[in-house]
Parts: C-alpha cells; sequence; structure tokens
C-alpha cells in the first residue's frame, strides 16, 4: 500500500484531508504527521497553515502532540472503571464495591403505569424526595435526572467547555473523572488532596492557570476518603467568588452513607454550577440514576443533551422512589453507614499499630496507603502473591504517585489485622516474618 498522502491548500482542507485518511484506516493510531515545516513546503502553503490544521485536528481528538514523535494520530483512550476482580481465592479489596448485603431490597412494579412521550420527565415521588433532601442543599436550583453521576459530571461538562479547556480536579481523583477528562479532551490541573480534601493553595493556582472548571468531592472523597471542614470548604469558596464565570462541580457520591456533613464549595455568585448525587453507592450500582441540582442555564443544557424524550427509564425511577420513600430506608442506611465506618476504622487502626502511613480521611470506603519510595507494581504484585488484590495508586492520579488504594466495604476484623501485617511485612521485611495470609 502506498505511503497515505495529505492535500490540502487551506487549514481546513488539510484538517479535512487528515481526517479522511484516519477514516479510511490509511493512518492509524499512533502514525506520525509530517513537520509542520516538511508540508508546508510540500504542499506550498505557509507553516502557519499546517499548524492551524494540527491544532484543529488536536482539538477534535484526533491527533496529538507528543514532545519526540512529534504530531501523531491519536488512539482511543482506555478508560480503567471500578470493579476490578481478584485471583481465586483472593479477598478482593480492590473492587470499590458497596458491600451488596447492606444493599436495601428493591421492591417490585407495583403501582408503575406505562410512561408515554410528553409525560413528565422525573417521578412525581422522586421529585418530592429531591426537594425534600436534595435541592435545599443547594439552596436552591432545577433538578435534572441523569443516568448516575459519571453521567452527569460529563454532560455538564460538555455543556460548557469545549476539547482543550482545562480542569481542576483533585489528585488523587475518581477513576471515572480521569477517564472522562481524557475521553473529552479536556486538560486536568491536578489539585493536592490532603485529610481535609482539595487544598486551598492547590485550587488558588489551578485558578491562576486559568481553569474553566473545577470538579469536587465534599466528602468520603474516592480514593482517600478525606471530606472537607468548614473552614477548608469556607476558604475554596472565598477563592472561587473571585472567579464566577468557572464552572463548579461538586459531586457528592456518597451522600446518604456519609457520617461527615456535606459542606458547600459553591459560591452564592457562582454563574454554573451543579450538586451531582447518584444513587449507586446506597442503592446498588445498577441503578444509574443521578439527581443533579444545578443554575437554569446549566439545566436546560442538561436537559438538551439527554435523550429525545429527555427523561431517565421512569422503570428505574419507580424502583428508586420506592426505596427512597420506604419507612425502613432511613434505619437501613444509618447501619450500613456505620457498618462502613466501622470496618474502615478496622483497616485504619491495624495500619496505625503497625506504624504504616494511611491518610487520614474521614468518611467513605477507601484507604489510601502511600508508599513513600517502595515500588508500587512490586508492592501491588507482592500483595497479589499472599491472596490480597488492592488497587493500585498510580490508576487515580496525575501526577503517578505510589500508593495503594484499599477498598473496606467487605472487610472482617481479622482480614484488617492480616492485611496490615502483610504490608508491614512487604514494606519492612524482617527476618522473623510471621505468615499473613487471609486464610
Amino acid at each position: 500500500m502506498s505511503e497515505p498522502t495529505i492535500t490540502g491548500d487551506s487549514a481546513a482542507a488539510i484538517a479535512d484531508s487528515v481526517r479522511d485518511l484516519v477514516a479510511a484506516e490509511r493512518l492509524r493510531p499512533g502514525d506520525p504527521l509530517p513537520p509542520v515545516r516538511a508540508l508546508a513546503a510540500r504542499l506550498g502553503v505557509n507553516r502557519n497553515t499546517v499548524a492551524a490544521a494540527y491544532a484543529a485536528l488536536a482539538a477534535a481528538g484526533f491527533v496529538e502532540t507528543r514532545r519526540r514523535a512529534g504530531t501523531v494520530v491519536r488512539a482511543l483512550v482506555p478508560v480503567a472503571g471500578e470493579g476490578a476482580e481478584a485471583a481465586r481465592g483472593a479477598v478482593n479489596l480492590a473492587d470499590g464495591n458497596p458491600d451488596p448485603e447492606l444493599l436495601p431490597d428493591l421492591p417490585g412494579l407495583q403501582g408503575y403505569s406505562t410512561v408515554l412521550y410528553g409525560s413528565a420527565g422525573i417521578d412525581p415521588r422522586l421529585s418530592r424526595w429531591a426537594g425534600e433532601h436534595v435541592v435545599p442543599d443547594a439552596g436552591g436550583g432545577t433538578l435534572v435526572l441523569t443516568h448516575g453521576a459519571v453521567d452527569a459530571v460529563e454532560r455538564v461538562l460538555s455543556a460548557h467547555l469545549t476539547r482543550g479547556d482545562a480542569i481542576a480536579v483533585e489528585d488523587p481523583c475518581f477513576l471515572s473523572s480521569i477517564g472522562t477528562f481524557r475521553l473529552n479532551g479536556y486538560r486536568a490541573v491536578p489539585v493536592e488532596v490532603d485529610a481535609h480534601g482539595m487544598t486551598d493553595e492547590g485550587l488558588a493556582a489551578a485558578l491562576r492557570a486559568g481553569v474553566r472548571a473545577v470538579v469536587c468531592t465534599p466528602r468520603a472523597h474516592n480514593p482517600t476518603g478525606a471530606s472537607l471542614t468548614e473552614e477548608r470548604a469556607r476558604r475554596l469558596r472565598a477563592l472561587l467568588a473571585d472567579h464566577p464565570e468557572v464552572l463548579v462541580i461538586e459531586d457528592d457520591h456518597f451522600s446518604a452513607l456519609a457520617r461527615t456533613p456535606y459542606r458547600r464549595v459553591t459560591p452564592a455568585g457562582a454563574a454554573r454550577w451543579a450538586l451531582v448525587r447518584s444513587v449507586s453507592k446506597f442503592l446498588g450500582p445498577d441503578l444509574r440514576l443521578g439527581m443533579t441540582v444545578c443554575d437554569p442555564d446549566t439545566a436546560a443544557r442538561l436537559r438538551a443533551r439527554l435523550t429525545a424524550a429527555a427523561w431517565v427509564s421512569h422503570v428505574l425511577q419507580h424502583l428508586v422512589a420506592g426505596v427512597l420513600t420506604d419507612p425502613a430506608t432511613p434505619e437501613r442506611l444509618d447501619r450500613a453507614a456505620r457498618v462502613y465506618a466501622d470496618r474502615r476504622r478496622l483497616l485504619t487502626g491495624a495500619l496505625e499499630a503497625r506504624g504504616l502511613p494511611w491518610l487520614p480521611g474521614a468518611d467513605g470506603v477507601n484507604v489510601w496507603i502511600p508508599l513513600a519510595d517502595a515500588p508500587e507494581r512490586a508492592v501491588v504484585a507482592d500483595l497479589a502473591g499472599r491472596g490480597w488484590a488492592v488497587r493500585p495508586g498510580s490508576a487515580f492520579t496525575l501526577t503517578r504517585r505510589s500508593a495503594v488504594r484499599v477498598t473496606t466495604s467487605t472487610l472482617l476484623p481479622e482480614q484488617a489485622e492480616a492485611f496490615a501485617a502483610c504490608l508491614s511485612a512487604i514494606l519492612a521485611p524482617t527476618d522473623q516474618e510471621r505468615p499473613c495470609s487471609p486464610a
């Protein structure tokens, strides 16, 4: 097959030529494009014309610029998600799932009537529940339903941003957020996370760098468990108040199970904002429903980006509304919250007893364990060999820090002690190492 030839005498024509070659698979992911100077000389155009074509292709996600390799055809970005598997017989502390035993039972479809086009987009019971439990926390706003929190965050970002725009995001941060940013071509600007959540110093630096949006987890941050204090939230609000044009998204994914209060970071004067709460963690990952409260303009843009019928399945809404309005649900959720908090403390207590570091987050079902100079891949592999599956911290970071994330949602007391002993043996081995397998 002959070498693909790029043609065109304008930036638009050159970009179209490259896109046609990619569509015909004559240019494949990783293939380099000619240097700007060389292609300009061959086509008889100004170098700025080729540079503009390459910039347009990069903005559309067709190519990317690499330092030594130049401009190459962009491959589809792999996206990691929760639900990591473990080897047979291993304890799975990597999957990020809630404990199935703590999820409420789902009711049947009694009382459900077929919903047709033109019907209201939100189930009345669900609307009333959100009006009592979600909207007031946002200080008002418009309720829109989405297919889960990840869907909500992606739709809100795409409603206001374009490829190449910069977003301030916690580092480490939620797996799906990293995938969303990469797939849509946004530039993620990392903001340090400490025991009290997103740092104000990091956010200030990101705002100076010109970010157009901020995505923040106010409590039970995944993967660290950090929750904002009122003082930290106040500082973040003050910073964002000086940038009212910046889109603010708060992903309060653990809301119904959180033991720490919700502390809002969106300032009163924000023009574009969204508070997102999904039901996946406390009702089950298969119930892909997110309740998003946002400003009217964002709500209108969200609705325009949903399905033509502009609703989330009413069968799903009926099931979720049935659980949320069940008189027994608050007690069940309170019990689940207590159990998750206890299990998290089991591990952090065992780690502390052995002098092992962990980021002292206050909530959630995950514990973040920094590894300092220890090689992350070797530690994860060593743990797996001893029967423990954990998630490597590098999957959650933009700065590739060495750590492991441990999910404690199903952790048993004896497992907490054994895991801590195992990790201690790996990080600080001795001649008299004791067995530390799950068995």
